[in-house]
């Protein structure tokens, strides 16, 4: 690979702030001397374990702790794992945000919605432009992915340039717009590029990602084959390609369509606003008018793709959806894969969807977004780096394109595979990691942001696993005397009906334990708290092999 002429004596940092070793949650400071600059900002959404959390977005205290520094953001598209934490990171770090426009339009909502708008600066970004911002210079280039509008980012900064690809895939027929600007890549790698930032997430599969228009005949033979049935398309709301495909073939074969899910609803608004989709007259109907067409002329886009428990099509597959019921005239079209962790909520929707008589088609009906290992050599080649940093993507997925870059002839000693908050100090002459700062995830649970934390975490799944027993006691404390209870509250441990003789014997462990307290004149709450925990934690365990969460509440009379 080219060697690149280092220029100055100050060294570029990169760290990534969140993204790496998952999927989501995408966010990377770049930094020069006295800027720093920053790609996306993600939300991820919260694992199985997370109970009652939200969203995950990730921990900015560093760019806190450097905010007189940080000139701006730099989206490279309008996905929830690249923009979603935004509105929350902005209400802490005020600075300007740079996208293109349809990205912008979709960050703009969110901003509506958290009353960021008048205080949140906003450049809007062509393809080809490039910003200036202190020691940085960044250029927006041209790419495709399953969301249109996506960018991928040359910056420029004195210890040379990084390319970094954003989420990409090389469609040579996008629906809309032009195809990936593969020219550009080219120039910069015959300038010579410092460092190449690729997404990984398809790198463990073979060839090339199929073009989006290949969906659209798969619909126009889906629609020809299914003349007497209602069709219902469950997909990403923000893949608007998608969206546009499905209302050219509803046109086609004289359907009316409707949009179902919030999201779906805001996204199909911006983009037709900004001219991203095209919806010819009287085709897009209200839900409300569904009644006034017969099934077979009518075509339903909705959210709930991935299995979402209240999204649009969970609730119709569960019965529970106000306007649409479920039959066997109707045939619902999965155009998605499950994202990792998912397959369980989708298997569930499948089989629902199945039980109510409803034909389920799940399979050719969608293409990824991402590159497969042919584009992403072909990126490679093109740019032609001297150090490689995998992105986006769990741990196998980063390993797998380093080994691909291994492949393309690249030492080993020049391709970095990071985790989260490490800092890699880069120039011409070498790269490596000289540090880290602080990462994490911090926890959105409703308005709370950041105050739920793994404490409450592990008491909810101790409590989800165990149930909790709560124990009422009236104390006297000036004669030291109990004048009520124990009267013991049982929720999630067992069932109170069913286990009288259980409580009974543990309210008379806990009588004995308080008589002996009492006994002893030991008036301390605390002491008294801890004798109840160890004595009825201790019986119910031997009784149960469980151990639920004990709370003792003494009121004193």
């Amino acid at each position: 690979m080219k060697n690149v002429v280092q220029q100055n004596s100050s060294k570029l940092k990169i760290i990534p702030l969140g993204g790496l070793e998952q999927i989501g949650m995408n966010i990377t400071a770049f930094e020069y001397e006295d800027c720093i600059i920053v790609v996306d900002c993600g939300l991820s959404f919260p694992a199985d374990d997370m109970l009652g959390i939200d969203l995950v977005i990730p921990d900015i205290t560093y760019l806190k702790e450097n905010s007189e520094k940080v000139k701006g953001f730099m989206i490279t598209h309008g996905h929830e794992d690249h923009i979603g934490a935004l509105p929350y990171v902005l209400k802490e770090l005020s600075v300007p945000i740079y996208a293109t426009k349809l990205t912008m339009g979709i960050i703009e909502n969110k901003l509506k919605e958290h009353g960021l708008e008048r205080a949140t600066k906003r450049k809007v970004v062509k393809f080809g432009q490039h910003i200036n911002l202190g020691k940085f210079r960044i250029e927006f280039i041209k790419t495709n992915h399953s969301i249109v509008d996506a960018a991928a980012l040359a910056i420029y900064s004195p210890a040379g340039i990084v390319v970094h690809t954003g989420d990409f895939k090389v469609d040579y027929t996008p629906v809309f717009g032009d195809a990936i600007d593969l020219q550009r890549f080219g120039e910069l790698g015959k300038k010579g590029v410092l460092a190449l930032m690729c997404d990984s997430t398809n790198a463990e599969r073979p060839g090339f990602t199929q073009s989006e228009r290949t969906v659209g005949v798969t619909f126009d033979h889906i629609f020809m084959d299914h003349k007497n049935t209602r069709i219902i398309i469950a997909t990403f709301a923000s893949n608007v390609d998608r969206v546009q495909q499905i209302i050219n073939s509803a046109y086609k074969y004289g359907r009316k369509v409707v949009v179902e899910g919030r999201s779906m609803v805001n996204i199909i608004d911006t983009a037709s606003n900004l001219g991203y989709l095209k919806i010819p007259e009287n085709t897009l109907i209200d839900i409300e008018q569904l009644k006034d067409y017969p099934d077979e002329k009518t075509v339903l886009i909705t959210t709930g793709s991935q299995g979402e428990s209240m999204a649009a099509l969970s609730r119709m597959a569960s019965g529970m959806h106000k306007k649409v019921s479920i039959g066997p005239l109707d045939t619902v079209i999965f155009s998605s894969n499950p994202i990792p962790g998912n397959e369980k909520a989708v298997s569930k929707v499948i089989n629902e969807l199945y039980a109510k008589g409803a034909d389920v088609i799940f399979q050719d009906a969608h293409v990824s977004g991402h590159a497969c290992r042919e584009e992403i050599k072909l990126i490679y080649t093109l740019v032609q780096p001297k150090y490689a940093i995998p992105v986006h993507g769990e741990y196998r997925h980063l390993k797998a394109q380093a080994a691909l870059a291994r492949e393309l002839g690249m030492d080993k000693e020049n391709i970095f595979i990071l985790s989260s908050g490490d800092v890699l100090e880069l120039d011409g002459n070498g790269a490596k990691v000289t540090g880290s700062v602080p990462v994490g995830d911090i926890y959105v649970d409703g308005l709370g942001v950041g105050d739920v934390g793994n404490v409450v975490i592990r008491d909810r799944q101790h409590l989800a696993e165990d149930g909790i027993l709560i124990v009422v006691i009236a104390l006297d404390s000036y004669n030291s005397i109990v004048v009520s209870g124990p009267e013991i509250v049982s929720r999630g441990f067992v069932y109170v009906r069913e286990a009288d003789e259980l409580l009974e014997e543990a309210r008379t462990i806990i009588s004995e334990a308080l008589d002996e307290c009492m006994d002893k004149k030991i008036t301390d709450w605390g002491k008294i708290k801890s004798m109840i925990k160890d004595e009825a934690g201790e019986f119910l365990w031997r009784k149960t092999k469980r151990r639920p969460m004990i709370l003792p509440i003494i009121i004193e009379v």
